[in-house]
């Protein structure tokens, strides 16, 4: 699925719903929230947090996508183009950091 189509797909949904999207603090609101259900996850997996006798599981990628689908509420409701944000983002990163990290040597050709 493309940017584009979750983004299509989430104000399909809702927009069945009177209340339509919430106001753009309220979804950072949301959006932080799910950050922070990520880095619990990621403490109790790769940190030294082990998780609580009885606390539900959770997984890293089920946060991961439940932060894309907020940033993707969140660009609905201010008619941001989310493919679009993210291609510039992109651009951006190589311009600013081409030459900022050590660049893997290519490998020698067999044989050599």
């Amino acid at each position: 699925m493309t940017l584009t189509e979750l983004q299509q797909v989430i104000d399909q949904w809702i927009s069945q719903y009177e209340e339509g999207y919430w106001p753009p603090l309220a979804n950072l609101a949301r959006l932080t929230e799910e950050v922070g259900e990520l880095a619990r996850e990621l403490n109790h997996a790769h940190g030294s947090k082990p998780k609580k006798t009885g606390e539900s599981s959770g997984s890293v990628d089920e946060e991961l996508g439940d932060i894309v689908f907020a940033a993707a509420t969140l660009a609905n409701s201010l008619g941001i183009d989310l493919e679009a944000a993210v291609r510039g983002s992109v651009a951006k990163v190589r311009r600013r950091d081409d030459r900022r990290f050590v660049r893997k040597k290519a490998d020698e050709p067999s044989g050599a």
